[in-house]
């Protein structure tokens, strides 16, 4: 089974790489970074099933980085470290669209549990958006179908989940990284190269409705647009 994958930005070296260890000590596969740059650029080149950032960083500061996460990432966890009894930081941070915060300063045993509680949460939410409607098409993931009218074509393992991504990124652009490592947990080059396979397949599925396209956005991935 997959480990649950968590991005961790704290910039205090000790505490970062305690709540580091601790949560690998969990289960847990923690990816640390210093500052809001390197969080944000983590994000863009790997796939996260949480988010835990401190408020109060150089070059970048928490806020911003989860302002910059949400313009793509809208299922992605988010919980902010914020300082003890500063309930404006809690407020806004709600504000830009966090799923939790823990106050300074916490237990490690607190921090876990509140991951563990939005990851289930966000899973929950995901769940529902099982079943999406592309033009005259409807496509369900949990029976790996796409329907037109009476028409049903069955869809693979891998088809689904890639139209599924596409999905939940429709109107942006889905980076082919970030697919390959959801879907392959690999970006290598045969996998792209097995992607692109994919790609076709799933653009011909859809070639009877000229509203949907799957567009090439070129050195980064793919865009699902409906016109």
């Amino acid at each position: 089974m997959k480990a649950t994958k968590i991005l961790l930005v704290e910039d205090d070296l000790n505490l970062g790489q305690l709540l580091k260890e601790y949560l690998e000590l969990k289960g847990l596969e923690v990816v640390l970074k210093r500052d809001g740059k390197a969080g944000l650029e983590a994000v863009n080149s790997d796939v996260f099933d949480a988010c835990v950032f401190d408020v109060m960083m150089p070059i970048m500061d928490g806020f911003t980085l989860a302002e910059e996460i949400r313009k793509s990432e809208t299922y992605i966890p988010i919980i902010f470290l914020t300082a003890k009894n500063m309930h404006e930081d809690t407020i806004k941070g709600l504000e830009i669209g966090a799923d939790d915060y823990v106050t300074k300063p916490f237990s490690m045993e607190e921090l876990l549990l509140r991951i563990k509680a939005v990851i289930r949460r966000t899973l929950g939410s995901e769940r529902i958006k099982n079943e999406f409607v592309l033009g005259k098409f409807i496509f369900e993931y949990d029976s790996q179908t796409l329907k037109d009218g009476n028409e049903v074509t069955k869809l693979t393992s891998k088809e689904s989940e890639l139209l599924r991504m596409l999905c939940l990124h429709k109107n942006q652009t889905m980076e082919r990284s970030k697919a390959l490592r959801a879907i392959w947990n690999d970006d290598n080059y045969f996998n792209s190269r097995s992607m692109d396979v994919y790609i076709t397949k799933l653009r011909k599925f859809l070639k009877s409705d000229k509203r949907i396209q799957i567009l090439n956005v070129h050195g980064t991935g793919f865009k699902l647009v409906e016109f």
